[in-house]
């Protein structure tokens, strides 16, 4: 609270989008300052400023000498002529001894595609402490690393009773980061300020309860900026409706990132859109009648639908074949479903300038490079659109990450 009042005192202003974040805007200057306990991040676009700010903060508080940004919460950041790289190889390394997992042979996928993972299948582990050590500590490493959300979120759903097939697939993902230490997420610094979204359900894809997981990723231009992949509440009573409640949960982090954005003075030139693969929840979005056959999902109907006629968002589909999120929601078998998680790869394979270290490389192919939309400020008019890879390509361009 000490350390808050003095910030506010000098100018600052907490962030309703984020309690440890504050801003400071003066004219042309802005400034960011994040908090968590005692670790501090401060930036800006005025170096002087930055320099009264630390200044400032060593006067009222004991601080160490201030440093360039190397390592934040477990985090390493590179930075580049082009932009920042962001890894856990450390947190990796470290979790890989303690597990003695530092010589295992990598592998190229997260999850083996059999045994399917159930609740009671295998053996019953007789300590299950290092299972859910080992899950603990992956749930913290997903958050620069979304190509093992999927993976992480399904062994979190066995911590109560592990068995001895789960204890095999969480040793599997230590393999698969024994091979990727260096991946990470790479923050283009060029890249354009447009924020649109992968919308991704497997319907009714656990065996043990029927229950859907979905799944989105979310992207400022072409860097990734925040996804997820959980199970649902319940069980949906078809694809559209599991569907749909994807695209509710995307929306609701895109309002939230909408509202960050704004806090930090950052002017979005287009307004946000949701690529969904399922026609019968664009035609849904686009219909302005609210059938009673669609009760059951009023509640993520209307907040959707809220957004839409606000002009604050757009649904638009895509062809399955493009659809990223689908990384994040079920395991890979088919030669489209690994062709998509490698696509998925490419945005957290280290960046060229990167050190690589005890890494076996995956070839994967070009990722396609995504900005899109109409309008302006977080508002933009529905427009079904039904795309194809050729017609993405053709509209946006491609890249090698």
């Amino acid at each position: 609270m000490e350390l808050k009042q003095h910030l506010l005192n000098i100018g600052f202003v907490n962030s309703l989008a984020d309690t440890s974040l504050f801003i400071y805007s003066h004219g042309t200057t802005l400034l960011y300052l994040l908090v968590y306990v005692d670790d501090i991040i401060v930036t800006g676009n005025d170096h002087k400023s930055v320099s009264a700010v630390l200044s400032s903060l060593a006067e009222r508080f004991s601080i160490k000498d201030p440093t360039d940004l190397h390592y934040f919460l477990g985090i390493e950041a590179t930075r580049t002529n082009t932009g920042l790289h962001l890894m856990q190889q450390k947190y990796i390394t470290d979790l890989l001894a303690k597990h003695n997992m530092l010589d295992a042979k990598p592998v190229a996928t997260p999850l083996p595609t059999s045994p399917k993972l159930t609740l009671h299948g295998g053996t019953k582990l007789n300590d299950a402490s290092e299972y859910r050590s080992i899950v603990g500590s992956l749930q913290y490493l997903a958050f620069t690393r979304p190509d093992i959300a999927f993976a992480v979120n399904r062994l979190s759903q066995f911590m109560h009773q592990p068995t001895s097939d789960h204890w095999q697939a969480a040793k599997r993902v230590l393999r698969y980061l024994a091979g990727t230490t260096t991946h990470g997420i790479f923050l283009n610094s060029s890249s354009p300020i447009h924020l649109h979204a992968f919308s991704d359900a497997d319907w009714a894809g656990d065996s043990d309860d029927y229950v859907s997981t979905n799944a989105y990723v979310i992207y400022l231009g072409r860097n990734p900026i925040s996804w997820s992949s959980k199970k649902q509440r319940g069980v949906s009573r078809s694809s559209t409706e599991s569907e749909y409640r994807a695209v509710a949960n995307a929306a609701s982090e895109i309002r939230w990132l909408c509202s960050l954005l704004t806090e930090l003075h950052i002017r979005l030139p287009h307004g946000p859109t949701i690529f969904c693969d399922n026609i019968g929840v664009t035609y849904l979005c686009a219909n302005p009648v609210f059938h009673s056959r669609m009760k059951h999902i009023a509640l993520d109907y209307h907040f959707v639908r809220g957004m839409i006629q606000s002009r604050a968002l757009r649904i638009s589909h895509v062809s399955t074949n493009d659809q990223l999120a689908d990384a994040l929601t079920n395991i890979h078998t088919t030669r489209a479903e690994i062709a998509m998680f490698a696509t998925l790869i490419t945005k957290v394979a280290p960046h060229r300038k990167t050190k690589r270290t005890h890494e076996k490389r995956m070839v994967v192919p070009r990722h396609i490079k995504m900005s899109f939309g109409r309008s302006i400020n977080c508002a933009i008019d529905i427009q079904i659109e039904f795309t194809n890879k050729a017609m993405i390509k053709k509209t946006f361009g491609v890249f090698t990450a």
